[in-house]
């Protein structure tokens, strides 16, 4: 079966692709789930609309990437959460947390996508993130987080 991926798929592709998957995988999980849509001779205008915007998104090139890298690597992120008095959190700190304060460091929008937590955020305190700029770049982010 031929589809066109209109989310990242790990293993398969990043948005825009056309892969060629096995019938039950993309009728039964990928289709449904709104990850992939059919693939159709006129479905290569929603191919380039696709990439068009993934390409807005993402970082411009290698020497943009490392730009930002150094910046991020350079000062900490300080998240500020609800939390209890003896410091455990009301929930967790999610990725669109994350990607809005590292946003509001580092004055561009990052991706909550390339985004690398290890383990789920419940406490206050120092914690370190990935990031993935591009193909060939990765920053280590150090977080500060803290109560609001």
């Amino acid at each position: 079966m031929k589809l066109i991926l209109t989310q990242e798929v790990d293993g398969l592709g990043s948005a825009g692709d056309v892969v060629e998957v096995k019938d039950g995988y993309g009728r039964n999980y990928l289709v449904p789930r709104g990850v992939a849509v059919r693939w159709t001779r006129g479905g290569q205008k929603q191919v380039e609309s696709i990439k068009a915007a993934r390409a807005k998104k993402s970082v411009r090139d290698l020497s943009h990437a490392e730009e930002i890298k150094t910046k991020l690597e350079a000062t900490a992120v300080d998240v500020k959460v609800r939390a209890g008095a003896n410091g455990r959190l009301f929930g967790t700190v999610t990725v669109a947390d994350l990607a809005a304060a590292i946003e509001g460091v580092v004055g561009e929008s990052v991706d909550k996508r390339t985004l690398v937590v290890n383990q789920p955020i419940k406490s206050l305190g120092a914690h370190t993130i990935g990031v993935k700029l591009h193909d060939e770049v990765a920053a280590t982010v150090a977080l500060n987080v803290i109560p609001a």
